[in-house]
């Protein structure tokens, strides 16, 4: 992967504010390579068990998780990848960045798995193991204010994938996802904050925490995954 869907579908000039740090997170996976980081979430899930049912139907394909924990133990790892998407003929593999975010919660270890494409509308993020849930990312760099150089990343439409055809939701249901990347020279650490919300319900997911991130040469028995 010569460029990262980030820069595919982000204009140079937002991709210029982001912090020197930053750059290489958002950055290509060079073959043979993967982006591995360590550190702790601080929050992660919900503390409204009422929606831990709903959650578990998530967790199975690896997007949320029927949790609420503080001081959560994690790593990620990031590598090039190819997703297959569209229909029939239309069917095509398109380079990616492939997620997979390991939780060390209290109950057990559990793996997020996503995968971030570039396609013709614009860096789409694909949830689960099987993609079926997607979210359509608008990218935000800051040039000043106490988040300069963060990305920020807010979803513009989430859909579901049946039958063959992702259904989208009317706008006024549709839960909005807003991830903030920045990087904290004084801790010298990436922090990163998701925030799942809906009209009306408010906050319905979150996790919050710090790591540090290198892309490094991949040795491991997973290469190439």
């Amino acid at each position: 992967m010569s460029r990262s869907p980030y820069e595919l579908s982000a204009p140079p000039e937002v991709l210029a504010r982001l912090h020197p740090r930053l750059r290489t997170y958002f950055g290509p996976v060079p073959p043979g390579h993967v982006g591995r980081g360590e550190g702790v979430f601080s929050v992660v899930g919900t503390p409204r068990r009422w929606l831990w049912p709903l959650l578990a139907v998530f967790a199975r394909d690896g997007i949320m998780f029927p949790v609420w924990e503080r001081d959560v133990p994690f790593t990620v790892e990031n590598c090039a990848a190819r997703v297959h998407r569209g229909s029939g003929t239309g069917l095509e593999a398109r380079p990616a960045v492939r997620a997979h975010r390991t939780f060390h919660f209290r109950s057990g270890v559990r793996t997020m798995v996503d995968a971030i494409t570039a396609e013709p509308d614009g860096l789409v993020d694909h949830l689960g193991r099987h993609g079926r849930v997607s979210a359509r990312l608008r990218a935000q760099v800051d040039a000043d204010g106490p988040d300069a150089g963060a990305l920020r990343l807010v979803s513009t439409r989430v859909t579901f994938r049946a039958l063959g055809r992702d259904l989208g939701l009317p706008a006024f249901l549709s839960p909005r996802v807003t991830l903030t990347e920045r990087f904290d020279d004084e801790a010298d650490v990436q922090r990163v904050s998701l925030v799942l919300a809906a009209p009306v319900l408010g906050t319905l997911y979150r996790y919050e925490g710090a790591f540090r991130y290198a892309v490094v040469p991949d040795a491991g028995p997973e290469g190439g995954r």
